[in-house]
Order: structure tokens, then sequence, then C-alpha cells
């Protein structure tokens, strides 16, 4: 359900106004002066703002400036009974999504509202897609060994359907980027890629990040919450981690799964959610479920297709051209010239373990990046990246 303010300092326009938006099935919160819905619009979670122009104190613009100034993104409609053209030209110069002249006109306003809940879907989107290609801009998949090379083509086989998937491996193997490139080659690409880690959650909170909670389901509910099964619907929902999830949390992604329903915490209404569900692990799930901490009809239901990312010692062979794409990357993050490794420097690094696998070789890159010269060398390397071998 929608939610809209309504800032007006006259009782029977805000109440008209409730009248026609409620009848439409929206919620609404009302303000009777400008301050107070500034306040509101600040702290509230709004899809639309309707505000008046001729207030006392502080006026419509005023509000306008000021949601404008906190950077908060809801589309604020102005109204008022003395427009003309100049007025609302200044109102939609500030900011504001549309300008509506009293009397008011039922039509006029569904039409706005309706445009104004297509541009907050498109900024959402927007939202989402930038920091998707921020995080995944220059991170496919690298690697030509065997292994690497049936992940691939795993990944362009299944990546077009909805089947869920479950990547194993042991941390910092790039579980991660399995799922990304499965969003990115699906016919889901255009919608939102969203991530849930379940280990770094708090047991109590987690129900809450999945399912959003209803204003005032406990303490800190301070306004109404979407979850991530929501936010994700039409797209991806990465849960990563997930041999780390409660076990009221199991059973309610369960029911998510099985019904493509959820229920926010401290809400009775069913909601119907449509995400594709990708799961990753560095446990062994058959062995956690076998000791009680994983249910067995979870996994079935995650498990369709099975994805095991092998550890970088595993795939020494990747390691040249993974440095070589690290070195292109950090190079351009820091803005600095581009390096490069001598051949013995990149055999150093083939023989070096890889306990924390790609993640632990890419900050080691860095890391020989700013410390070391032009030419990194097998010293460096020895020095920087393998201290155990310096000694």
């Amino acid at each position: 359900m929608s939610k809209i303010l309504v800032v007006d300092d006259e009782r029977a326009i805000r109440r008209a106004l409730r009248e026609i938006l409620e009848f439409e099935e929206f919620e609404v919160d009302e303000a009777e002066n400008g301050k107070q819905g500034l306040d509101m619009a600040k702290s509230g979670d709004y899809d639309i703002i309707f505000c008046d122009i001729k207030m006392p104190e502080m006026d419509g613009m005023e509000v306008l400036d000021g949601i404008l100034k906190a950077k908060v993104e809801t589309p604020v409609i102005m109204i008022s009974g003395h427009g003309n053209i100049e007025t609302a030209v200044q109102a939609i110069k500030k900011g504001a999504f549309d300008f509506i002249e009293k009397p008011l006109d039922l039509n006029r306003i569904l039409v706005t509202i309706r445009n104004a809940k297509d541009k907050t879907v498109l900024i959402e989107e927007k939202k989402v897609l930038k920091k998707t290609v921020k995080r995944f801009k220059g991170s496919s998949i690298i690697g030509e060994t065997e292994e690497i090379i049936q992940i691939k083509e795993m990944i362009e086989k299944v990546a077009p359907s909805d089947a869920r998937v479950l990547v194993t491996g042991e941390n910092g193997t790039g579980k991660e980027l399995v799922a990304r490139s499965l969003h990115e080659l699906s016919e889901r690409k255009g919608m939102p890629f969203v991530e849930v880690n379940c280990a770094a959650i708090p047991s109590e909170l987690i129900e809450s990040e999945l399912f959003g909670h209803e204003k005032g389901a406990f303490t800190s509910a301070v306004k109404q919450k979407k979850g991530k099964f929501e936010l994700a619907s039409g797209g991806t929902l990465f849960l990563d981690e997930i041999g780390d999830m409660s076990a009221s949390a199991q059973a309610k992604v369960l029911r998510a799964l099985q019904e493509n329903v959820i229920q926010r915490v401290g809400g009775e209404k069913d909601i119907k959610v449509n995400a594709r569900v990708v799961a990753a692990t560095n446990k062994d799930l058959r062995k956690e479920i076998e000791e009680g901490n994983f249910r067995e009809d979870l996994y079935h239901r995650l498990a369709v297709i099975l994805i095991h990312v092998p550890s970088l010692n595993e795939r020494r062979d990747d390691i040249p051209m993974l440095a070589d794409h690290f070195m292109t990357m950090v190079c351009a993050e820091h803005g600095i010239a581009r390096k490069s490794f001598d051949d013995k420097a990149l055999e150093e690094l083939q023989k070096t373990d890889w306990s924390g696998n790609i993640r632990e070789l890419r900050n080691i890159v860095e890391r020989l990046i700013i410390l070391g010269g032009d030419v990194i060398t097998a010293d460096e390397v020895k020095m920087f990246a393998n201290p155990r071998a310096a000694k």
C-alpha cells in the first residue's frame, strides 16, 4: 500500500484529499503546517507528498527547499488555490514533481499520483542498478582452468531459467561473482540484485532484514520497512552464508520459496514476492543437516542446481591472469600508471599458500602496487606477500 503525506493548513482540504486517497486504497498521513510537514517528510517513509503553497510561518516553497536539502527523494506535488503559470514554473524549477490548482480535480490527482509512483520506481531501480554496476564492473569471472570453464558453461546454461542455485566454496573464492553472473545473464538483469549476508546480521534481526517489518513491531521499528524479499521481487535475491541462518528464519524462507508469499514481522497480511533465490555457503550443509543445524527440506528447495567454486590453491594456473586483472583494476582505482609483474614474481605468487583465496590475492596485489617498484619482482613478492618464505 502506497503511503502519502498531505501538508495543508486547511482542515477541509486535508479531509477532502484523505477521502479521495483512502477510497483509492492509499495510506494517508496529515500535517497541518509547513514545519510539521517538513519534519514528517524527513522522518517518514512516504511514496508521495502533497504540499500546499500558501501556509503561515513556513510556506510550501520553504517546505520544498527543506525536503530537497535533506535529500528526500519522494516526489512532491504542490497544490494552491492562488496558483498561476509563474508559480507553477517556479515550483517545478525548484524540484517539485508537479503543480495542481485548487479546487482539486479527482482525475488530475490520480493521473499525477500514477506518474509520481512510476518515477519513484525508476529512482529505486536506478539506485540499485548503479550500486550493482559499481560493484560488478571489472569483476567478471577470470580464469581458464578446466574447473572455471565448467562453471562458466554451467552459468550460461542455468542463468536463463529461474532455477534456484546453491553455490558452495571457501570464503573468498568468488561465490558472489557466480551469483551476479547468473543474474546478469538472466532475463531478470534489468531488475534488482539484492544481497543479504546471513552471517553478518544478528539472528534476532535476520527476519526483519529478509521479510521487513510493520511500524511498532518491536521497540526500534519506528516506521514500516520492506524486506529484501520484497526489494528483490522481479530480480534476484542472493542469500550469502545461508548456513548461518537461524532456525526460525529458515522456516520462513522455506515458506517463501514454497508459496512465493511472505509476511512482514508484526504483520498479518500475505505479500506476494517473485525473486529468484541464489544461495551460497562455505559450510558442508549435509553435515549441518545431520547435526540438526540446517533444515533438509530447505536444502532441497535451494539446491536445485549445485555449483562448487574451487579454492585458489586448486586453480594455481589462473593466478597470473588474476594478478594481471587486479593490477589493471587497482592501478586505475588509485589513479597511478599501470605496473607489471616479472615472470619470477608470478611464479612466486603461484607457490604461495592462498588460505584467503582470490580475496587475499587481490589484497596482496594492491600491497605490491603500493610498496613495490614499477616492475614487481620475486623478492618483493617474498617480502610483502609471502613473509614466511622471506625469512
